[in-house]
């Protein structure tokens, strides 16, 4: 029986790529990575996004940037299982060589889970998942990415509001992501040799499917999170998505371990 998640998804017919600038986005085929790709893809940046099962949105997800004349690909990835990184990372090998370019020239960490509980019944396995997914993921794929990512380069980590102001029953949550803003702290410094960039997007409250689509959905909750913005409503995926491109770009080049906050100005 076929595997009912192939390992890639190739365009059946690459563009020229030659010069062409690839970002990778983990958790591309939905929410906000999809769209950052998109975004990336409109900006003329091919794009290898990653995905966890939904092998058919991510066939889509190619198509749509494939047509827009960039090369494109995805890329089947569970972030929490590190023991598949070294694999991952000959994959991403494979398809840059397919696309006649030797080194990625963005890395965007955006993959994510959300666990909603109460800090006094979070459990060991919701916490050691969050941190797995969240911390251990961007730290080790990272790490084993950097001979495939340029000098000069890009990294993008993904945080949230939450590691800034609190909300009931994501204790676990924020403190994985003020995990990633230290991290990328880090990064920044230790990377700056190579001229790599590393910095961290926050997005606030967003109306997607994430954490099952809670503020997209329910309209009491919806209407919270715009009483306690600053211009009055939840963001939406692409208010993250459009800002990716001008984030990675070379304007854009003297933020290195920056905090970069999008949330319309919550919980000011």
């Amino acid at each position: 029986m076929s595997d009912p998640y192939p390992s890639d998804l190739l365009p059946p017919t690459t563009p020229a790529v030659d010069g062409a600038r690839i970002a990778l986005v983990t958790g591309a085929s939905r929410g906000l990575g999809r769209s950052m790709a998109t975004h990336l893809a409109q900006a003329g940046i091919g794009v290898i996004g990653t995905y966890h099962s939904n092998s058919e949105e991510a066939g889509k997800l190619v198509a749509e940037l494939t047509a827009l004349d960039v090369p494109a690909a995805a890329l089947r990835l569970d972030v929490a299982d590190s023991e598949s990184f070294e694999d991952f990372t000959t994959q991403i090998r494979a398809t840059l060589d397919g696309f006649g370019v030797e080194r990625l020239a963005y890395l965007v960490n955006n993959a994510g889970i959300g666990v909603h509980a109460p800090y006094t019944e979070t459990t060991a396995e919701q916490f050691d998942e969050l941190f797995h997914v969240h911390v251990k993921a961007p730290f080790f794929l990272t790490q084993l990415l950097l001979p495939l990512l340029a000098d000069g380069g890009r990294i993008l980590n993904v945080s949230s509001g939450l590691a800034r102001f609190t909300g009931p029953g994501f204790a676990a949550y924020a403190s994985a992501k003020g995990a990633i803003e230290v991290l990328t702290r880090y990064q920044a410094k230790e990377l700056g040799e190579r001229g790599i960039r590393v910095n961290v997007l926050v997005p606030g409250a967003i109306a997607t499917d994430f954490g099952g689509g809670v503020v997209r959905d329910n309209e009491q909750t919806n209407r919270a999170v715009a009483a306690a913005i600053a211009l009055g409503r939840a963001g939406e995926a692409d208010d993250i998505g459009a800002a990716v491109p001008l984030i990675l770009a070379d304007g854009f080049s003297w933020a290195n371990g920056t905090r970069i906050e999008l949330s319309g100005g919550q919980n000011l």
